[in-house]
């Protein structure tokens, strides 16, 4: 059971809110995920409808049967009355109400924030993977038709559907990354504004053995500990903001690359290159360094807001907008492919001493 999905929040309504089971055992109550809500508020309540992607994050949903799970429903005390009609992520799911936009439009895409980011990076083979770097990142990988239960603490999702083809991925989530910048930036004052943070870092050649463990509310995927608080490892008396900068935006780095061994472990696949996407990668020091540790290119494209980018994909491609998958990823366009110039062993050796502070911080409580 997890507070962070729709199943348990649900379970407290009906249990806690004076006649909300009654009125949702007769169907006078709905449910629904966010897309769900803005669905029914464009269509007039015309259609209570979502997709694949956002009905496996509601701990109530079978992603491999894909539907309504009747076992989790029973545990939970939840009508299946009250639950929305799963649709696929690319098809028309009804019209906007003629008075809210001067004519009808077709509501034709759907998808989860992550989900559809992939989607926006035309992530479509197997094995190609996206990072999303904002307050923290959100890193998926394309699995294809395949579920690959993870061994190594990510979490199985489904990618999208599309017509009556359904793949996976595989998702890692940091709690936090660009939120760490913004730390060294309100609370520490190193800066007034974040873009500061690559020119500082670039000030020096090394971060000097210093190591950020930016846990402020835990560690996530693929530790999972929400015990774990930040640390700073490795400060002599010539560490400077410098150096804390610097370290901060390489942790970003280190986690990132601590979530792809894990996605390599489950699915037996050799990353090729990363998609990125998301504020931070605007920070060409930070882009860099990724590339470097994690030893793949790292490529940039040059619409980052991929999540958009892979609703408008979606609903395009079930209207014939665009033709199919291969119309969209010819589509795509690079801004900045980052190539690693680092060796193995400074790569190594960088790597082992944030394995090192991340034990530390663990044990730390």
């Amino acid at each position: 059971m997890a507070f962070r999905f729709s199943g348990t929040k649900v379970k407290w309504i009906l249990d806690n809110v004076d006649g909300a089971r009654e009125k949702a055992q007769a169907g006078d109550l709905l449910f629904g995920t966010i897309d769900t809500w803005l669905v029914w508020k464009l269509t007039g309540g015309d259609s209570h409808v979502t997709d694949v992607t956002n009905a496996s994050r509601t701990m109530m949903f079978n992603i491999h049967e894909l539907r309504w799970d009747d076992d989790l429903l029973s545990m939970l005390g939840v009508p299946h009355s009250m639950l929305p009609k799963v649709a696929s992520s690319s098809e028309v799911y009804g019209e906007t109400t003629s008075n809210l936009l001067g004519a009808p439009i077709t509501i034709s895409g759907m998808a989860g924030d992550q989900q559809a980011a992939l989607f926006g990076q035309a992530c479509f083979e197997e094995g190609m993977a996206k990072n999303t770097y904002g307050t923290g990142c959100f890193m998926l990988m394309n699995t294809g038709e395949k579920a690959v239960k993870s061994e190594n603490g990510l979490l199985t999702t489904i990618a999208w559907k599309v017509g009556d083809r359904v793949e996976y991925a595989l998702e890692g989530s940091i709690f936090v990354a660009g939120s760490a910048v913004q730390w060294l930036r309100d609370g520490l004052k190193f800066f007034a504004d974040a873009r500061e943070s690559e020119k500082l870092a670039a000030n020096i050649d090394s971060s000097d053995g210093v190591y950020v463990v930016p846990a402020f509310v835990g560690l996530g995927a693929p530790y999972w500990d929400s015990d774990t608080r930040g640390a700073i490892f490795g400060l002599t008396r010539g560490s400077g903001k410098e150096q804390v900068t610097r370290a901060t935006l390489e942790s970003i780095a280190y986690q990132t690359k601590d979530v792809l061994m894990a996605m390599e472990a489950d699915s037996k696949i050799q990353l090729k290159d990363l998609h990125v996407d998301g504020g931070a990668t605007a920070n060409n020091y930070l882009m860099q360094f990724q590339a470097d540790i994690l030893g793949v290119p790292v490529e940039r494209p040059v619409v980052t807001e991929t999540t958009a980018l892979g609703a408008a994909y979606l609903a395009g491609l079930a209207v014939g907008f665009w033709k199919d998958k291969n119309d969209i990823a010819n589509n795509w366009q690079i801004d900045q492919s980052f190539e690693p110039n680092m060796g193995n062993t400074d790569r190594n050796e960088l790597y082992a001493g944030w394995k090192k502070a991340v034990k530390a911080a663990m044990t730390f409580k």
